[in-house]
């Protein structure tokens, strides 16, 4: 019988995993994370006031089971119109750390939080967490929830060649913007989201020179909109692999690219769960980057921000393939080659920001915990090396493709069983689900058949 968990990591996914577990009279949990603050994680205790949430308000409550809490917590505070806003992540952040106090306050001693930095989790008759201080926690399970690991660095980029000055392979890291002036330009490799809460940033902070940013297709989030009436599909497509990738693409040229992944949404994970290691790598080689920009879409008034920037002239964007990056005395001389060209280009700048987004391959990282684990078995890659091998219930798989009844995984390094586990509507489904199985709800009205 499970009678405690630990939670590696007190981001978002941590955060409601310990929540969850005290709304479903489970366990009592320890919460464990290296940051000051638990309850904010990287998404929203390193925002800046400039970055909004890209969700509205309305999809952003914390519990499934109550769709509107996150609107009635805003009310309560007066914001106008919350439902259909886009507040800013610090707001999220406060209002997750809200939930998080009110939880240990009633919660007692069922509910402890450890600041610390786990180095390893060891499973026999008990799962041992092993602390950097030398201490340990014994629990009956523990739940990896260690968010998005950092992005790996671009083709052609020797680390060691370049100063901490010239390039940055953190985006968030605090010091990312300090020492430009107006006459600098910036080189951000990627044109994501994480490209965009870097732009707003500088920009906030009175950075005024140019920014290129460049990616292999040169693709921006798109904007939310009004929703379009169309006719959606009823039931999930019969089409798998490529037939599917064709389909998804002919609905977006009939009814736009945003209707056309939105209408999926229902049926996303079921598909990526009945698609072979062929289809999936297809759908990740060839519709990835448009579902990407659809799916993950930017606040209208960031979209103008963006727009204001680019026809200003002091933000380009560049579809393109690094190839080298050589240092000299008053910047870095980097050489890529155009999408579409043969010969390579070289552009002159005075710093490298790495924007290319979170990255999950475990034969990669530089993650202690998780090359500790991987190294022993205990954990291994998903097949599309997107994240940790785990089972539909959250349990990771060990190197021997056995499942662990104490170790399990949660939010986007579950994203290779799942591939739609990256956004707040997603991961609160997750973790209530787990944090039922691990109370021994999920048996209730048969759910566990």
């Amino acid at each position: 019988m499970i009678r405690h968990v630990a939670i590696v990591g007190a981001g978002f996914s941590g955060t409601l995993q310990a929540i969850n577990l005290l709304r479903h009279g489970g366990p009592r949990a320890t919460l464990i994370e290296r940051a000051p603050r638990p309850g904010l994680g990287l998404a929203y205790g390193a925002a800046h006031p400039s970055h909004v949430l890209n969700v509205r308000a309305s999809n952003m409550s914390a519990f499934p089971d109550e769709p509107d809490h996150f609107v009635r917590w805003l009310k309560a505070r007066g914001v106008a119109d919350a439902a259909s806003a886009f507040v800013p992540r610090l707001t999220y952040g406060t209002y997750l750390r809200e939930l998080l106090d009110e939880a240990q306050a009633r919660a007692g001693e069922r509910l402890q939080i450890v600041q610390g930095d786990v180095l390893d989790v060891v499973e026999n008759d008990e799962v041992r967490v092993q602390l950097a201080d030398g201490s340990e926690i014994t629990a009956d399970a523990a739940v990896l929830a260690v968010g998005n690991l950092p992005p790996h660095d671009p083709p052609g980029l020797d680390r060691d060649a370049l100063s901490g000055e010239r390039y940055k392979g953190d985006p968030w890291a605090a010091d990312v913007g300090e020492g430009l002036s107006a006459s600098d330009t910036v080189l951000v490799i990627g044109t994501g989201l994480t490209m965009v809460d870097l732009v707003l940033m500088l920009d906030a902070r009175g950075y005024t020179g140019k920014v290129v940013a460049l990616s292999r297709r040169g693709l921006l989030p798109q904007r939310h909109a009004a929703p379009e009436p169309w006719e959606k599909l009823s039931e999930k497509p019969g089409e798998t692999g490529s037939w599917l990738v064709r389909r998804v693409r002919e609905r977006g040229e009939a009814i736009g690219w945003r209707n056309a992944v939105d209408e999926l949404r229902p049926f996303t994970q079921t598909l990526w769960a009945q698609a072979g290691a062929a289809d999936r790598a297809r759908f990740l080689r060839h519709l990835r980057p448009w579902w990407d920009i659809h799916r993950h879409r930017l606040a209208p008034a960031v979209a103008d921000r963006l727009a204001e920037l680019r026809a200003s002239g002091r933000l380009q964007i560049v579809a393109g393939k690094t190839l080298g990056f050589e240092k000299e005395a008053d910047g870095v001389a980097v050489r890529y080659r155009p999408r579409g060209e043969d010969s390579a280009r070289e552009l002159f700048v005075q710093r490298v920001i790495n924007c290319t987004g979170p990255q999950g391959d475990l034969m990669r990282t530089s993650e202690p915990l998780l090359r500790t684990l991987a190294a022993r078995g205990a954990i291994r890659p998903d097949p599309e090396h997107l994240g940790l091998d785990v089972t539909v219930s959250g349990q990771v798989v060990r190197a021997d493709g056995t499942a662990s009844e104490q170790l399990f995984a949660l939010g986007p390094m579950t994203r290779g069983a799942f591939w739609e586990i990256v956004a707040v509507p997603d991961i609160r489904r997750q973790t209530w689900d787990v944090a039922r199985r691990l109370s021994n709800a999920h048996w209730v009205g048969w759910e566990g058949l």
